[in-house]
């Protein structure tokens, strides 16, 4: 959070980390309430009490959020799940800030798996995906929130696949497949 005075906001990022490991584990209602709670139900109760300040300074709200929620894949159905359902939220809050003439900017960042511990290992051995460097994520969403601008990706690449999810499915998925180790997955 950033303040613009006594008791002002500036920018409110919205960055939570709540996932469980691929596989059978993710699987229960129980885990997909609370992925839900974490990743998706929190940032908009941060966002309503935020929401006032962030109108008054002209801020920025920045939302961190993941591939997963922009295209579906394998074994991740709760996560995925919360994630989709921050891009529908936001979506349309930045369209009814838009046609109520609100100047609050909403950065939603689509970030993949980064090189921290708890979430490479939730996937290790399931993807075949290369994790980013955690430290050059953390500079693309500050250099969106800071820009104002209304999407972020990391790594860039991922621009082209969201791209293609209502463009070219078959291709999509033969990526997807390419970078999911189906065997491992079905084990865990």
């Amino acid at each position: 959070m950033g303040l613009s005075g006594p008791g002002g906001l500036d920018y409110l990022v919205l960055n939570h980390l709540g996932a469980t490991p691929a596989g059978s584990r993710s699987r229960s209602v129980q885990a997909t309430r609370w992925l839900m709670q974490v990743n998706f139900l929190s940032y908009v109760q941060l966002t309503s009490l935020a929401l006032p300040s962030l109108t008054d300074s002209k801020g920025s709200l920045v939302v961190v959020s993941s591939l997963l929620g922009q295209v579906p894949t394998s074994f991740s159905r709760p996560y995925s799940a919360a994630k989709f359902a921050l891009d529908g939220f936001f979506g349309s809050l930045r369209r009814e800030l838009d046609v109520q003439d609100v100047n609050v900017a909403i950065t939603m960042c689509v970030l993949g798996l980064r090189d921290r511990a708890s979430p490479a290992e939730g996937v290790r051995g399931v993807t075949r995906a290369k994790a980013a460097p955690g430290p050059k994520a953390a500079l693309a969403v500050i250099r969106g929130g800071a820009t104002r601008a209304p999407g972020v990706f990391y790594p860039w690449r991922f621009h082209l696949l969201c791209l293609l999810r209502g463009w070219l499915p078959h291709p999509r998925a033969w990526f997807i497949r390419q970078e999911l180790n189906v065997t491992a997955a079905a084990a865990a």
